[in-house]
């Protein structure tokens, strides 16, 4: 079967052509998916119940089912587990803020890229999802909130450049004419390195912002905690970024996850900004989410704002995550995790 809502308007209206209907067809079918949000064909009330019955036939509308939700009781941010089609399992994560309602979405069931303080990879990659897969992520959740979604990040599970072609995709279905209307500028991808897939997303100049997991100022220190560091060497990695920000003119985000004894030192801050003054980027730094599998645990504040201050006075424009959703499995694969080794035991 199809996936219909991973077509673009011009497929969808071949794909009415080829069942002999008006293209317009397409377009109802397309609003019906993107922006009314339509889990099945029989809601499609302006088409003939002949249509919906060969729509049923010949495509899949796949609609995510809501397996668990956790709200925060400090800060509202709410975290789900969805089953996808095929039985696995991804998590995603609604954040409030005052400058409106950010959705983190995973990009594949599982992750190969082995980082050592996060959860998502820790029973290795399962598959990667589909563009209607990661679509409906932000589907499900603008439904259950009932608000809008202003921000979407391609930071959940999953290491999104691992599953270029359906990112892509689903990028411009997200942000193209027909949907929500998410300014691409509202879009962020995160990741850890991929060098060949950076270049090649630099070239579709999107106006993304693209965050890369850095978490290590030196290469020993960043293979020690990112295995993918083996493959990419740190200097390929920034070139790289240097080459997205050449073709696209948007600013790299440096994701860096501080973690207490290991890279949150006045040597590791002084070698960052040594390493970033040259790049004009954003660093964003991050006290390391404990997992239950790692003994890897947070500096205290202290040494968080200190870090944070060596890279101002060097020039470096940096900001410390606001941490929410502590009070919930809030790290990235935590509750797909728990509730899979839960699964396991019955």
């Amino acid at each position: 079967m199809i996936d219909i809502k991973s077509l673009t308007l011009p497929e969808l209206q071949e794909e009415m052509e080829k069942l002999g209907e008006k293209t317009y067809r397409a377009k109802q079918i397309y609003g019906w998916m993107h922006e009314k949000l339509a889990d099945c064909f029989e809601g499609m009330t302006n088409l003939s119940g002949a249509l919906r019955e060969r729509l049923k036939k010949d495509y899949e509308l796949v609609s995510l089912s809501m397996i668990q939700i956790q709200t925060s009781r400090q800060d509202g941010t709410s975290k789900f587990l969805f089953r996808l089609p095929d039985g696995n399992m991804i998590e995603s994560v609604l954040m409030r803020y005052h400058h409106g309602n950010s959705v983190c979405i995973s990009s594949q069931a599982g992750c190969r890229m082995g980082c050592r303080f996060c959860a998502s990879t820790l029973d290795g990659l399962k598959r990667g999802l589909t563009p209607s897969e990661m679509l409906d992520q932000i589907y499900q959740i603008q439904k259950w909130s009932g608000e809008r979604v202003h921000n979407v990040v391609v930071m959940g599970t999953g290491e999104p450049l691992d599953n270029y072609d359906a990112l892509v995709r689903f990028l411009n279905l997200l942000t193209g004419e027909g949907g929500l209307h998410i300014s691409q500028r509202n879009v962020t991808v995160s990741t850890c390195g991929i060098v060949p897939a950076i270049r090649k997303l630099a070239e579709e100049r999107l106006q993304i912002t693209l965050a890369l997991s850095l978490h290590a100022s030196g290469q020993e220190k960043r293979e020690e905690l990112m295995p993918i560091a083996k493959k990419y060497a740190l200097f390929e990695v920034l070139e790289a970024c240097r080459y997205y920000f050449e073709q696209t003119g948007r600013r790299i985000t440096f994701e860096y996850s501080l973690v207490s004894g290991i890279n949150d030192g006045e040597e590791d801050a002084a070698k960052l900004a040594a390493l970033l003054k040259p790049l004009n980027g954003h660093v964003n730094l991050i006290p390391v989410n404990p997992i239950k599998e790692r003994d890897y645990v947070q500096p205290d504040r202290r040494r968080v704002i200190n870090f944070k201050n060596r890279l101002e006075k060097s020039g470096i424009n940096v900001t410390i995550r606001r941490e929410m959703g502590r009070d919930i499995d809030g790290a990235c694969g935590q509750l797909r995790k728990s509730y899979m080794d839960m699964e396991k035991e019955r």
